[in-house]
């Protein structure tokens, strides 16, 4: 059973349908979104996770708000992150607004090698896993609270 969340398994058909051109211009319009994931100064995240490590070209922050048995990620990136990075954060908190968390932690690798295609993987390497590996790792964090 698909334990991922349903929004995603949308996404996944839909970038699938596109030819490549397509698929990069609606990554660009991801992209352009991630400014509406930026965080509430206002709200007190329970985990905030603020950092450069040494394969990103700049700092990326993961916030998570808990609310009874559902989660909501926010991210903040730096001038220099990369516009697919932005295009994959940008994908990944709209699919996770109030979604459970082990939906989230169902999402695989493949599944955003599915929704950037083949060639910007290779192209781009592990670096296309990035955002999800921090937002799943905040997860683990989150339950270990």
């Amino acid at each position: 059973m698909d334990k991922r969340p349903n929004k995603f398994t949308e996404l996944i058909h839909f970038f699938e349908s596109l030819p490549e051109n397509e698929r990069r211009e609606n990554l660009m319009l991801f992209a352009k979104k991630a400014d509406k994931w930026v965080p509430d100064g206002e709200i007190n995240y329970c985990i905030q996770d603020i950092r450069k490590d040494e394969h990103c070209t700049d700092e990326v922050g993961i916030f998570v708000n808990s609310t009874n048995d559902t989660i909501s990620f926010r991210v903040s990136l730096g001038p220099k992150v990369q516009t697919l990075t932005r295009a994959i954060a940008s994908i990944l908190c709209e699919i996770s607004e109030d979604e459970k968390i082990d939906h989230i932690q169902a999402i695989k690798k493949n599944d955003i090698q599915r929704i950037i295609g083949q060639e910007l993987v290779r192209l781009r390497s592990q670096t296309v896993y990035y955002i999800l590996e921090r937002m799943q790792e905040a997860l683990v964090n989150l339950k270990e609270k």
